[in-house]
């Protein structure tokens, strides 16, 4: 059975035995709440998202486009392919590299 997380956002129909998913698990989750599409899934339960966002420049007084890839743990349950729009949700460090966790998925992109 999927437990509460605290978050607006849908427990997944699956059941996983991971222990580092946030609904079936032991993975609490805390902090920062990102929105991203996946670039990359090639890592064993690990996805790449890139974040697009824009930072203004008080010089020219305008907008420069950035991006930055994250990496977040990919639960069974949940599943995310390449060009899925996530949300990630921040936890302990699970890796040199990872300190998100997906938690939902809105579909191909």
């Amino acid at each position: 059975m999927a437990k509460n997380i605290g978050l607006d956002v849908p427990t997944p129909s699956e059941e996983c035995d991971d222990a580092n998913c946030p609904f079936h698990g032991e993975l609490p989750v805390r902090g920062q709440i990102l929105t991203g599409t996946v670039v990359s899934n090639k890592m064993e339960r690990t996805v790449v998202i890139q974040q697009k966002y824009e930072k203004f420049i008080n010089k020219y007084q305008r907008y420069e486009k950035r991006q930055s890839k994250i990496h977040a743990h990919n639960p069974p349950c949940i599943n995310a392919k390449v060009g899925d729009v996530v949300t990630i949700a921040e936890c302990r460090p699970l890796s040199k590299t990872k300190s998100f966790v997906v938690v939902g998925t809105e579909g191909q992109a």
